[in-house]
């Protein structure tokens, strides 16, 4: 036995250090490591979602209604093109010519006795 720890005194070097020392800050760089992939794994699928419903809204934004066939157009074409009416948004117009005085709702107050 004692010959053995005098020609394998590097393995037990080696030993030492795979057994001891490793695991301790081993472990705890394995654990911060697990925690960021986790938080990734969470954080990305969110991230995705975000995405979709920003890209969502914005399509919305750019849909035109025909109000005389019904057709749907996506972009921004002021006539249909199944019937050629116009697609200008008549409330999006009306409200900017809107003055604020115009639109500004009255209230009195009174007094219950």
């Amino acid at each position: 036995m004692n010959y053995f720890l005098k020609a394998n005194k590097n393995l037990l070097t080696y030993a030492f250090i795979i057994l001891i020392i490793i695991p301790v800050f081993g472990i705890n760089f394995f654990l911060s490591f697990l925690g960021n992939i986790l938080l990734l794994l969470l954080l990305i699928p969110l991230l995705l979602l975000l995405l979709i419903i920003i890209g969502i809204n914005t399509y919305k934004s750019k849909i035109n209604a025909c109000s005389n066939c019904g057709t749907i157009s996506l972009g921004l074409s002021e006539t249909c093109m199944n019937c050629g009416a116009s697609l200008k948004n008549k409330i999006k117009e009306n409200q900017i010519d809107i003055k604020p005085g115009e639109s500004t709702i009255e209230v009195k107050a009174e007094e219950i006795g």
